[in-house]
């Protein structure tokens, strides 16, 4: 019996702010750089690429680019898109107790 698979897009399920925000905390906490802009991806998917490009004064191509597989996009274009995303980048030091 053959079965016809539906392909599963994350974008349908990045539908609010938190679940935007829970997505991405996992895949920063979890990924390497390729997975990390695949999600900005999805995420700037999910948001609308033309809002997006108005809100971090980005051409539309910059944004379908960037996220692709072995990009390499500036920092600053990072930075200018989580902006826009309304993700704030913050840094925590984890202390480990002695062994």
């Amino acid at each position: 019996m053959h079965k016809n698979f539906i392909p599963f897009d994350i974008v349908a399920e990045l539908d609010s702010d938190e679940a935007i925000a829970e997505y991405l905390r996992q895949v920063f906490t979890d990924g390497d750089s390729d997975e990390i802009l695949r999600a900005l991806g999805h995420v700037a998917r999910a948001r609308g690429m033309a809002k997006l490009a108005a809100d971090s004064g980005l051409g539309r191509e910059n944004l379908y680019n960037a996220p692709k597989p072995g990009a390499k996009p500036r920092f600053d274009t990072i930075l200018r898109v989580c902006r826009a995303l309304g993700v704030d980048l913050v840094t925590q030091h984890d202390v480990q107790s002695p062994a």
